[in-house]
């Protein structure tokens, strides 16, 4: 994971807090259930040691990937941000040419995709579609469903 990781900065502060929760939070609570399930005596056979040892890998596992993803991240500056064209913060209306529907999309990085609030990767089939491209450009994106044909609306931040 050595690609730097752009992010909003409301992005880059949850990153923050979810790191510090994890550490702060989430290890001590594990500490304890090992020191506890050691203090039921035999820990060959043990389940609730063993399940304790195996959520404290993965919980570093965890805290591992999300510090080098910290190191890795750059926060956006958004008044830097050419809305000419689309980048990533980039809020895109679209027309869907193929079912004549219009949609909104903003463009985030993998992180902060959520697309339930129409946040989608810069990394996704669309959002990958959709980089670069100006205001009254018809795209075609195939998508696992097909080809999809979009044309820009609007780009704004």
């Amino acid at each position: 994971m050595s690609d730097i990781v752009y992010l909003t900065k409301d992005g880059y502060d949850n990153l923050k807090k979810e790191i510090d929760d994890l550490k702060r939070v989430k290890r001590p609570a594990i500490s304890a259930q090992i020191a506890e399930a050691r203090d039921k005596g035999d820990l060959s056979e043990n389940a609730e040691y063993d399940a304790a040892k195996e959520a404290q890998g993965l919980l570093e596992a965890k805290i591992s990937q999300l510090e080098t993803m910290f190191a890795m991240a750059r926060v956006i500056d958004e008044t830097k941000l050419d809305i000419n064209k689309v980048n990533l913060l980039s809020k895109v209306q679209v027309r869907n040419i193929n079912a004549n529907r219009e949609m909104v999309y903003m463009i985030v990085s993998e992180k902060e995709a959520d697309m339930k609030l129409g946040k989608i990767s810069s990394k996704s089939a669309i959002g990958a579609g959709l980089i670069g491209k100006s205001k009254g450009d018809i795209v075609e994106i195939e998508v696992p469903a097909g080809k999809v044909k979009l044309e820009i609306l609007s780009i704004s931040l």
